[in-house]
């Protein structure tokens, strides 16, 4: 029976199934560590800094050396259910010789949080990095993010609500996802438990940016049909209200995107300098 485009219940979980459709993903996540722990070794950090209440409300930065820096904020990926912060400090070293600031979140997981209380602790971390982030070298009025999958989700989702003191000035999002529909529709939402209130109210694609700055959709060539559809349709849907790029991203998959991220001859590293002005 077919529930969402062209897709029975089984095709529609291959889709939204990362490592199903990349065998080696293992060696990704591993290769994530090994240069996460070399970045913790190489450049000074602070860790753990609580921005909220509960236990997950931490965030690590990675102070430039320079005061009033850039400031980029990543947000980690992982289904809203898994990973933290630890397994992305790599991204903080990949931006620290252009003097920026990093900063690194973890946030609430489902299913003991629902959708709607992940995104408000995002809405927090960021409301604490404007009003904290100087102590460290940053400039509140410099702030750039970037997420990766749900991460990248959650980064669109700062630009729809939030009424920030400040503006964003930019983001990236790496193979996000922008419509919950078929998410809630799929094997996920048995962890993630949205009704379609929810998935909609948390949709980029249904929502308007508050903020009208440099948007940056990229995903691999190597995912799924659904993950390219994720972005282009945010794409199509916000592409007469802020200035957006959609790059899909030769020989990508799902987890070597971050990869290419922090890779500093990649293109995309290089277009997400440009929107940081670098």
């Amino acid at each position: 029976m077919v529930i969402y485009k062209q897709y029975d219940q089984s095709a529609l979980d291959r889709q939204y199934n990362n490592r199903l459709q990349t065998p080696g993903y293992g060696i990704h996540l591993a290769n994530y560590e090994e240069e996460s722990r070399k970045t913790e070794k190489e450049y000074t950090s602070i860790k753990d800094i609580p921005y909220g209440t509960h236990v997950r409300e931490l965030l690590d930065i990675y102070p430039s050396d320079k005061p009033n820096s850039k400031t980029l904020v990543f947000i980690h990926g992982g289904y809203w259910r898994a990973l933290e912060k630890s397994s992305f400090q790599f991204v903080a070293g990949a931006f620290h010789s252009y003097s920026v600031t990093t900063v690194l979140i973890t946030y609430p997981l489902a299913p003991d949080a629902a959708m709607d209380v992940i995104v408000g602790s995002c809405h927090r971390a960021l409301s604490w990095v404007y009003d904290n982030i100087e102590k460290y070298n940053g400039d509140p009025e410099q702030v750039y993010i970037a997420g990766h999958s749900a991460g990248g989700h959650l980064a669109a989702m700062l630009l729809v609500s939030g009424n920030h003191n400040r503006k964003i000035k930019g983001v990236c999002t790496l193979s996000a996802l922008f419509n919950l529909i078929p998410v809630k529709l799929s094997e996920l939402n048995y962890t993630l438990k949205m009704d379609e209130t929810t998935a909609l109210k948390n949709s980029p694609v249904r929502l308007h940016p508050e903020y009208k700055v440099p948007l940056l959709l990229a995903v691999g060539s190597e995912e799924t049909d659904e993950f390219k559809a994720q972005s282009c349709e945010l794409y199509e849907c916000w592409k007469d209200k802020v200035p957006v790029q959609l790059m899909e991203l030769e020989g990508a998959n799902h987890y070597s995107i971050v990869e290419y991220f922090a890779d500093k001859s990649s293109h995309l590293h290089l277009l997400m300098r440009a929107i940081m002005g670098m």
